[in-house]
């Protein structure tokens, strides 16, 4: 399983918190990539609620990761 900027950013707008199960159809519908309902399908089969994209790729860069003053644009 491998994540991208790209790939989680077809589960940004998910119902978060979600199943895997909910994760995998929301991005059937919502039209993600393969790639992304190929990743959803490598979680574990524990019935475990995600609360977010960090549940799934931990390294996932937040709002403060990217050093840039937003007052200048």
């Amino acid at each position: 399983m491998y994540w991208t900027l790209e790939l989680a950013g077809y589960l940004e707008e998910a119902p978060w918190p979600a199943t895997k199960e909910e994760l995998i159809d929301y991005a059937i519908r919502s039209g993600a990539l393969t790639e992304v309902i190929d990743n959803l399908e490598e979680l574990e089969e524990d019935g475990e609620l995600y609360e977010s994209i960090e549940d799934i790729w931990p390294d996932y860069p937040r709002h403060e990761d990217f050093f840039f003053n937003e007052d200048e644009y």
